[in-house]
């Protein structure tokens, strides 16, 4: 119940919510102002100019870095997120959704930055029985790109960012310090996360969403990816409130 409503909750927050809810106060109440507001609001969260500038605050001190300028340490841990699970003829697979996460991992890890590399178990509830967790199918395709399978681990099974700083601490009880594997944006909460459990954390930001480009025209036409791009980032904020609060 608990992961149902940290999915679900946040929603009357996010700009699909909240310009939903204005709609409909707006045709109960025939407010027209509420809708024209509504109107507003999604032009805006779906403009390029918009999303990007939310999302260069949420990934603010988290660029992107070099492999070599990195310190060695104990393991690198890489976060989930890095597939989507889609049905086929015969039952289903795994495809790529974000493999920067995965490629940034097993690239610290050829460079000789830590000894083990570590997947987390992720699945969800909701998901195929026989499916197996994501960190099982990363640690094929690591194995497939050179990494000697006895120096990967994989975590116990997680859905959340909080389960898998929690699940790598089982994991690596003697273990301080890590190299932190994950998107630019989640960056901030994850490090928080892992910290709490005692973590000696360095970052290694991935999958920046930002591009420095110069502003045209086209960045102030609404279109669908940027406002998916403003959720995700307003989301993010939202992550990030929720666990300093509790």
């Amino acid at each position: 119940m608990g992961l149902y409503l940290h999915k679900i909750l946040p929603i009357i927050f996010l700009p699909s919510g909240l310009i939903i809810v204005l709609i409909l106060i707006g045709l109960i109440k025939r407010k027209p102002v509420l809708i024209w507001i509504s109107v507003i609001l999604f032009y805006l969260f779906a403009t390029p100019i918009v999303s990007d500038s939310i999302f260069r605050y949420v990934e603010k001190g988290n660029a992107i870095k070099q492999v070599s300028s990195m310190p060695e340490a104990d393991a690198i841990v890489v976060l989930g997120g890095t597939f989507s699970y889609v049905k086929t003829e015969t039952g289903g697979k795994y495809e790529w959704y974000d493999a920067d996460r995965f490629f940034g991992g097993v690239e610290l890890f050829k460079a000789g930055k830590a000894k083990q590399l570590i997947f987390t178990g992720a699945k969800m509830p909701w998901a195929e029985k026989d499916q197996e967790t994501e960190g099982e199918a990363l640690k094929k395709y690591a194995v497939a790109f050179g990494v000697a399978d006895t120096a990967i681990k994989i975590s116990g099974l997680v859905t959340t960012t909080e389960d898998e700083s929690k699940e790598v601490r089982k994991l690596l009880p003697q273990t301080n310090k890590i190299i932190l594997v994950t998107s630019a944006y989640h960056m901030p909460r994850s490090k928080s996360l892992f910290e709490r459990q005692g973590f000696e954390v360095t970052t290694y930001p991935v999958d920046s969403k930002v591009l420095f480009e110069a502003t045209t025209i086209i960045d102030y036409l609404p279109e669908g990816d940027s406002f998916k791009k403003s959720e995700i980032a307003i989301r993010e904020l939202i992550g990030r409130v929720f666990y300093k609060v509790f």
